[in-house]
């Protein structure tokens, strides 16, 4: 992937004059990653200027610049305002966020984000250093508890079988190896075997790492410490993560409620800048892969809040 050796950034270009950068502006980059997305946005600050990056996975930490304009939160992007302020900042000209799993996290067999790799184990964490396994969750949970994750967070139709399945198995000796999902998914494929065990993986991954509640977290955060006029960017990689920023963007709140003032006027804390969301033009859509599914949400924090 030429200089994206761990992780080509999706919609580069576009995610990064979304933000609108101010050279004296500071930013938040919630999922450095690679750093491609932190690395332009610091090509456009001037030397007055800041960024602050989160990455929960220490392997990021071999990507960090030698800039003294950056600083890295070892930290889920769930905590977002808490370390914001630890950081001595009160308020951010923009955030962005984008909530794809890196090409490096997939393609390192011993994560087990993939099920390419039959012998490793069930492992899934974002952060190797706390929380659950995807192994501890298939062992651990009841029947409804794996129906309702297959079902909400994959969108595996015969949720319900696969969950039973999945726990008769553990009857038998308790998962440990990603060949151990293996074994009970394959008979249960419907339709495209692919496009199957990648929902079954997506949910488990997205369990594991509290995906949903910490996306959710963030989107409140952001609306506390973006600036009035301040910029929101969010990449999206499936319907879930989607369809919570765009409820956020549009009411203020998770649960996409709208809200009236004293006088019933619709009170709108951001202004949509994406009347719909920005997809990979053909392009890019060729050249990578996992920019496929991709979505981009921007929107601005009103003045008058």
């Amino acid at each position: 992937m030429g200089e994206y050796s761990y992780h080509e950034p999706v919609l580069l270009d576009e995610s990064i004059q979304a933000l609108q950068i101010r050279e004296d502006g500071i930013y938040v980059d919630a999922t450095y990653g690679g750093g491609g997305h932190s690395q332009r946005i610091l090509d456009e600050l001037g030397p007055k200027g800041r960024l602050i990056a989160f990455d929960q996975d220490e392997a990021a930490r071999v990507n960090l610049p030698e800039d003294d304009r950056i600083t890295f939160i070892p930290h889920n992007f769930r905590h977002l305002v808490r370390f914001v302020r630890f950081s001595g900042v009160r308020e951010v000209d923009g955030i962005l966020a984008d909530l794809g799993v890196s090409s490096h996290q997939f393609d390192e067999p011993e994560r087990g984000f993939s099920y390419r790799h039959p012998q490793v184990e069930l492992d899934m964490r974002m952060n190797k250093q706390s929380g659950q396994t995807a192994a501890d969750v298939l062992n651990q949970l009841d029947p409804a508890a794996l129906q309702d994750i297959l079902g909400s967070y994959g969108e595996v139709r015969n949720a319900r079988t696969l969950a039973q399945a999945m726990v008769s198995f553990r009857a038998q000796r308790p998962f440990r190896k990603v060949g151990d999902l293996l074994e009970v998914v394959q008979p249960l494929i419907r339709g495209d075997r692919h496009r199957y065990l990648a929902q079954v993986f997506q949910a488990l991954r997205i369990a594991v790492n509290q995906e949903m509640e910490s996306l959710g977290e963030l989107l409140t955060g952001s609306l506390e410490i973006l600036k009035p006029g301040g910029i929101l960017v969010v990449l999206t990689y499936h319907s879930l993560e989607d369809r919570l920023v765009k409820r956020f963007m549009r009411s203020g709140n998770l649960d996409g409620e709208v809200k009236k003032d004293f006088y019933g006027h619709i009170e709108r804390p951001f202004e949509l800048l994406t009347k719909s969301p920005l997809i990979p033009g053909k392009e890019e859509w060729l050249r990578n892969t996992r920019s496929h599914s991709a979505k981009m949400r921007v929107a601005r924090k009103t003045e008058t809040l």
